[in-house]
């Protein structure tokens, strides 16, 4: 276990005026430290390319303390990374970000996305306790391996949200792309599910909830070339048996099947009496963009502030 704090580059971004006390506060006081800031070193190198990047989008990570390498699980892979920020002495609500790109790859160890730190540097200096999953991949680890590795990190950060600050009874995870769809199986296949698998609410960011014939070959090695496998691997069945509050956001820049996917996924949930918020971003989506880090998340930060401040006025402990 390494604890280090990360500063990459770049201002704190601005919301709105009218967020919540404890969640999505842009009030410097909230954020104030009670504490001296831990010192500063560089963030991790960004190995994705120039392109995937917008202009302004660091969030300053001044006085955010990462943990990294926490152990969920017995695989290497199996590890989660958590950010907080100053405390203030209350139990803070808890993200936790499922943000893979990818249903396959030959890397047995987790790399760090700028992308996803950046985000979780805004969740921990707005009042949030932020942690990150990393999971196994096929072909090593087909289906359902990655959904079960979430179905252990959650209950490993319900288990031990209190040690960061966190509060295990708001616990809200964000999947994204190929973390959207391991994120909507674990909670669509009960089957999955470990002890203290409790979420307060989900947010789904341009994934994929039942897979395709027209799939990639990194899809492909995760659930196999049998089609007639699809049905029972896909999450949308289950989704709507769930009563959990749900966020499902695509971009419009999205590829066809994404978007379809998505639509799908809104109607049927609609039809089904559970109507999620949604959310259409203006370019294609990121980790960051759950905040509106890169300027493409339209109304999206807005949601899941609201989903917040729902979790919040149940009175839940």
């Amino acid at each position: 276990m390494t604890v280090v704090a990360s500063a990459p580059p770049g201002g704190r971004q601005q919301i709105a005026r009218d967020a919540i006390q404890i969640g999505l506060t842009d009030d410097p006081a909230a954020t104030q430290a009670e504490t001296p800031a831990p010192a500063e070193t560089p963030a991790p190198p960004d190995d994705k390319p120039a392109a995937a990047a917008a202009p302004n989008e660091a969030a300053a990570c001044t006085g955010v303390t990462f943990t990294r390498g926490l152990k969920y699980g017995e695989k290497s892979l199996n590890v989660l990374d958590v950010a907080t920020g100053q405390s203030s002495g209350m139990k803070r609500p808890v993200v936790v970000f499922v943000a893979g790109e990818h249903f396959a790859g030959d890397s047995n160890e987790a790399a760090a996305n700028p992308l996803v730190e950046q985000a979780m540097c805004f969740a921990a200096r707005n009042g949030l306790v932020a942690f990150s999953v990393s999971y196994r991949l096929a072909p090593a680890a087909p289906w359902p391996a990655g959904s079960r590795d979430v179905a252990a990190a959650i209950s490993w950060v319900h288990e031990n949200a209190d040690l960061f600050g966190g509060n295990k009874q708001e616990i809200i995870p964000i999947g994204y792309a190929a973390g959207a769809f391991h994120l909507a199986s674990f909670l669509a296949h009960p089957e999955f599910q470990e002890r203290d698998s409790h979420v307060a609410g989900v947010v789904l960011v341009s994934g994929v909830y039942r897979p395709t014939a027209d799939a990639g070959d990194g899809e492909k090695s995760y659930f196999g070339t049998d089609a007639s496998k699809y049905d029972s691997q896909s999450a949308l069945p289950g989704l709507s048996a769930i009563d959990v509050p749900l966020v499902v956001a695509w971009s419009q820049a999205d590829a066809p099947r994404f978007v379809a996917q998505g639509e799908k996924l809104k109607d049927m949930l609609c039809r089904a009496g559970h109507c999620p918020r949604f959310a259409l971003l203006a370019k294609p989506g990121s980790p960051a963009s759950v905040f509106d880090l890169d300027g493409s998340s339209g109304d999206l930060h807005e949601r899941l502030r609201q989903l917040i401040g729902q979790i919040d006025a149940r009175g839940l402990p």
